[in-house]
């Protein structure tokens, strides 16, 4: 299980954590290995859990768990030298794991635990950026017996027709809801006394840019189309790359923002909506992942370079992408078509 100085610590927090959800570890498998060809010309300590199940590599020492990974990195951390892994913002999922590996002055190819801890927040991302990138109008708000009189106020205020309702912390759109009234009980949908963001509603072109942040710089390297339903608070796929007229100022906007939170390093998503002419801004930021993204198993199908060798390297990066890509979640599955 000791790995050697050069090899590099790998996993997926869903993979390694023993999660059978099949919907959940489609995606989770399909990030695990596209890093695993990426980094086929690395030294790798693999950890999954001991009923996933992966083929033999001959560049991998398999290590295979059973029990979560954050867990067992509280215990094994210390014997690593070098990682990369792919988690989400679930449950402070992604941030813990990086404050782990930190502790255990485990050298990681991706962002630092305080802009995890930042970008994981969405009300703090949108505090950072105020003023600086253009967002729509957001507000904490807590689940309490006068919220009522809050939303109502806030409808007055904005003078808007919808608003998003979304937790502070969440992935791929999940309980997000969408009210054009105060008439429904968010005290049946979100616990008691939390807190949750309310948004202006505006309408667009839902997208993302997918950036490598490095010593050399961060550099945009697509903007993707982004499959939402919204109506059911579902992310289920996308497209890449994504043609706009707007895709200079997509990526300007992607960049700046990246550039205002210090720390975020190795591949970075950010989501956007596009609205072209219709409010005082063509573009608008949504959120900031610090992490791999879904649109990372497509772009590794059609980019010009090795993405996460890059990140590792700390090259400079010219992003060419040669053809298009879909990844879409289909029943369970996540179907993945075009490319190489």
């Amino acid at each position: 299980m000791i790995s050697s100085s050069e090899s590099i610590l790998i996993f997926e927090y869903f993979t390694a954590s023993g999660v059978e959800d099949k919907s959940i570890v489609s995606e989770a498998e399909a990030l695990l290995f596209t890093l695993l060809r990426e980094l086929k010309d690395y030294a790798l300590d693999v950890v999954v859990n001991k009923h996933f199940y992966i083929p033999e590599y001959d560049n991998v020492n398999l290590i295979q768990i059973d029990e979560d990974i954050i867990s067992w990195l509280e215990k094994n951390a210390s014997h690593f030298k070098k990682a990369v892994f792919v988690a989400g913002e679930n449950n402070n999922n992604l941030y813990n794991i990086t404050r782990i590996l930190e502790e255990n002055k485990v050298e990681i190819y991706s962002s630092s635990s305080r802009a995890c801890q930042i970008t994981s927040d969405k009300y703090q991302t949108y505090n950072v950026l105020k003023d600086k990138i253009p967002q729509p109008n957001t507000i904490e708000l807590k689940i309490d017996s006068d919220w009522k009189e809050k939303v109502k106020d806030i409808y007055e205020k904005w003078e808007s027709q919808k608003l998003i309702l979304k937790p502070s912390m969440g992935v791929d759109c999940e309980n997000i809801i969408i009210i054009e009234d105060i008439s429904s009980d968010l005290a049946d949908i979100f616990p008691l006394n939390s807190k949750i963001l309310v948004q202006e509603f505006i309408t667009g072109e839902d997208v993302s840019v997918s950036l490598i942040c490095n010593d050399s710089g961060i550099t945009p390297i697509s903007l993707n189309k982004q499959y939402i339903e919204l109506e059911k608070g579902k992310y289920i796929g996308g497209k890449i790359p994504f043609k706009s007229k707007y895709e200079k100022e997509a990526f300007a906007i992607a960049k700046n923002a990246c550039e205002l939170i210090e720390g975020l390093k190795g591949f970075v998503g950010v989501d956007l909506i596009i609205t072209g002419e219709k409010y005082d801004n063509p573009v608008y930021l949504l959120e900031i992942n610090s992490r791999f993204t879904t649109p990372y198993v497509g772009l590794e199908k059609i980019a010009n370079f090795n993405i996460t060798q890059s990140i590792i390297e700390n090259n400079e990066i010219e992003a060419i992408l040669d053809g298009e890509v879909e990844f879409k979640k289909i029943d369970d599955d996540l179907v993945i078509k075009g490319g190489l």
